[in-house]
């Protein structure tokens, strides 16, 4: 889980570019800082990738607590913060306005510790389940389960909205399920 050094990063110019086509005074201020953050830690990252990624030997093992936040806010590579900014970008926008700030500030945080815990508890159930200890080890980092958790409530306070997927119109509620189908496939991993 090493990032690529000394090349163009196309995945975050391109973010930028569209970060700018929507107008930064067009963002709300939590959104526009949670996008700020994950750009400047992409940039400055706090530790390498391996000591903040988040695994239960890692976290529950060695007690290392502070990667329960810090996976969350951090990327594998550029494509991995072009594809979840894109979508705090937008799920931020909606849900912002709708939410205000301070609520929607907080539930940011209580979701970027939460989706870390829940994703402990699932790779502990597969490595009881399945009998196989390597799931103790799997590391990830990414916004990806605060997004979806974020579109579990746009469709709650938006139903029967219809999203657009890779130009396929598709009912919001499963737009999220098409969306990561859709990441995976374009850049899997």
């Amino acid at each position: 889980m090493q990032r690529r050094q000394g090349r163009v990063n196309a995945g975050l110019l391109l973010l930028l570019y569209q970060i700018s086509q929507v107008g930064l005074q067009n963002i709300p201020s939590v959104t526009l800082g949670v996008l700020a953050l994950n750009i400047f830690l992409f940039l400055n990252p706090v530790r390498p990738l391996t000591e903040v990624c988040i695994s239960v030997h890692e976290v529950f093992y060695k007690k290392d607590w502070q990667r329960l936040l810090l996976s969350s806010v951090h990327h594998a590579d550029d494509w991995h913060l072009y594809y979840n900014m894109i979508s705090m970008l937008w799920k931020g926008i909606m849900l912002e306005k709708k939410l205000k700030s301070t609520w929607f500030a907080y539930i940011i945080a209580v979701f970027s510790v939460l989706i870390g815990v829940v994703y402990m508890v699932l790779e502990f159930m597969l490595v009881k389940i399945l009998d196989d200890p390597s799931y103790e080890m799997t590391c990830a980092v990414g916004f990806s389960g605060v997004l979806f958790a974020l579109k579990v409530l746009n469709n709650q306070y938006n139903p029967g909205r219809v999203s657009s997927v890779l130009g396929l119109q598709i009912s919001s509620k499963y737009a999220c399920w098409v969306e990561l189908v859709a990441i995976h496939l374009i850049s899997p991993g």
